[in-house]
């Protein structure tokens, strides 16, 4: 499975919160023998793996199992609230990396996890972790990881790509600049991406464009910074993808964070 490990473990607890993260922050790459469950209560925060990055603003949770190696970078102030998930509760939970929409009820039971200073094996403890679990486990899932590739010239490619989303580059035009045909990328994007370039790169924008409405940009402003001829082609594309309108997202995720909610 790729980024899945069987090395010694590198890190084998962090504290509860995890927090406060500066705007572009980096956490750097590293694993557990147990899962992790990880909480944005302010901010946003980009998980990457070898199998694909993911992105969590407010109101969702990213899912870490054991020994996937991780690294994470903070999208404006971010306040994370880390909790652990045993090995046999993670048995429960995707075998990969998932983000999920935290419903009323999951939100507010992980909050009291984190917050509880109950022994774990306490018969509070363990109910509320069973909570979480069990919602997490029928909680929707954001069909969003971005595929990482392997292959160098592959990467050098895409690593333009997440310099600079924005980017009218063609295919043609990034291969000369990394030195890879346009067929060669192609064939590279199909074979070990399973989608095209446009395909890879409009995905890489929606992810971005997730992190710019969550920070209350507005939908037009969002559509020229990453790169959309038209706020009516970004909305198309933003719709298709996260099954909502980048509006609607945009008011759900600042309700998410008003703090007369919390």
């Amino acid at each position: 499975m790729t980024g899945l490990v069987h090395e010694p473990v590198v890190r084998a607890g962090d504290p509860a919160v995890c927090g406060p993260l500066a705007h572009g922050e980096d956490v750097a790459a590293h694993f557990h023998d147990f899962g992790q469950l990880r909480y944005a209560a302010s901010g946003a925060l980009v998980t990457t793996t070898e199998a694909g990055t993911w992105v969590a603003p407010a109101n969702r949770i990213t899912w870490v199992p054991p020994f996937f190696v991780h690294s994470s970078r903070s999208h404006g102030e971010t306040d994370i609230r880390l909790l652990t998930v045993p090995a046999a509760s993670a048995e429960q939970l995707p075998a990969e990396p998932s983000v999920f929409v935290a419903s009323a009820l999951l939100r507010e039971a992980y909050l009291a996890k984190i917050g509880d200073h109950d022994p774990d094996d306490s018969p509070r403890a363990r109910l509320l972790l069973e909570v979480v679990v069990s919602e997490l486990a029928r909680a929707p899932q954001e069909p969003l990881r971005l595929p990482e590739p392997a292959d160098p010239r592959l990467k050098a490619v895409t690593d333009l790509l997440h310099a600079d989303p924005a980017g009218p580059a063609t295919l043609a035009e990034l291969g000369r600049r990394t030195g890879s045909s346009e067929r060669t990328l192609s064939r590279l994007f199909g074979s070990e991406l399973s989608m095209s370039f446009h395909q890879w790169r409009t995905l890489l924008r929606v992810q971005r464009a997730l992190l710019e409405l969550g920070n209350g940009t507005s939908v037009t402003d969002t559509a020229i910074r990453l790169g959309w001829a038209n706020p009516g082609s970004f909305i198309d594309a933003f719709t298709d993808l996260v099954g909502q309108t980048p509006g609607r997202y945009r008011s759900t995720v600042r309700a998410a964070h008003d703090p007369r909610r919390t």
